[in-house]
């Protein structure tokens, strides 16, 4: 495992299986039961931090995502929603708004995602809903 950086120092953020650092902040206390009987938050909400010249692995989740750019910025590939992931897409989450950046950018339940490395730290907030919870992801298997 690598040095904790110290932004993640700060934020008491711990590593993610997908890379980078997280620290869930919000948990909805009102839950939803799914079609399939699970039981989640409404909503929740971590930190993510991805430090420079970092990434994370090819990744996939049964919610709604809502990425929002806190500090530096992030490029998020999407991969589509088929059995492997396949690049289609690459956006910017950042507040650089004048050079294209986005600062919210929504990832629909069930797409593959990854960060790619970038030159800064980007420090993001995220919006998973239905509530995240790891039993709802899932890693490539190239990951």
């Amino acid at each position: 495992m690598t040095q904790r950086p110290p932004l993640a120092e700060m934020l008491d953020l711990q590593p993610h299986p997908e890379g980078g650092w997280y620290r869930r902040t919000w948990a909805s206390d009102v839950e939803v039961t799914l079609p399939d009987g699970r039981v989640r938050p409404t909503a929740t909400t971590i930190l993510f931090l991805l430090p420079s010249g970092e990434s994370s692995a090819w990744h996939r989740v049964a919610s709604d995502e809502l990425w929002i750019a806190q500090h530096g910025s992030v490029r998020l590939e999407l991969g589509g929603t088929g059995g492997r992931p396949a690049a289609t897409e690459v956006v910017v989450v950042g507040l650089d708004l004048g050079t294209g950046d986005a600062a919210q950018v929504l990832v629909p339940a069930g797409v593959w995602q990854r960060t790619v490395p970038s030159s800064t730290d980007a420090l993001v907030g995220c919006v998973v809903s239905p509530g995240f919870d790891f039993d709802d992801f899932e890693l490539a298997d190239d990951a």
